[in-house]
């Protein structure tokens, strides 16, 4: 019975961590906006491309090499037709296009704002820091060499 109890442990401590989380909520989402992108290029791209192709549906665009022949009945397909569908390539690269799109803003947002953090900790790391002296003006550095010069003098004169 420890075995098991040590099995569904380990898979608890498994499915419960952070990342595998965020890996299932991010399944979930990009099978919901999967669906929505095809059904925005199904639903509504590509009847407005058919339509400029004489209201026919761009999914049906196709180059037939040989045409289907029928039975002798007249019904029944014997051989079907060997056509190339270009239309649906079409929709699955305007699909593609969509969600690439979509990933490009998703992921350019996200690095705009990691940039804007890191500047802002850095920003903040910086107004942490202690401000190192000012180096001594020149003047300064002159009247400091004047200073020493002149106790020794005194230090001279005192010995004589």
């Amino acid at each position: 019975m420890a075995k098991k109890d040590g099995f569904f442990t380990e898979f608890k401590k498994f499915i419960t961590r952070g990342n595998i989380l965020d890996m299932a909520v991010g399944v979930i989402m990009g099978g919901a906006f999967g669906k929505i992108v095809t059904s925005l290029v199904n639903d509504i791209i590509m009847p407005a491309v058919g339509a400029l192709f004489g209201n026919k549906s761009v999914s049906d665009l196709k180059y037939v090499l040989s045409e289907a022949v029928l039975a002798e009945d007249g019904v029944t397909v014997a051989t079907p037709e060997v056509a190339i569908k270009y239309g649906m390539f079409i929709q699955y690269i305007v699909d593609f296009l969509i969600v690439a799109f979509c990933m490009f803003c998703v992921i350019r947002i996200f690095m705009k704002m990691r940039t804007r953090l890191e500047n802002l900790k850095k920003k903040e790391e910086v107004e942490e820091a202690p401000a190192a002296p000012a180096e001594p003006s020149v003047e300064e550095k002159t009247l400091a060499t004047l200073n020493e010069i002149k106790a020794l003098l005194e230090k001279n004169a005192s010995n004589d």
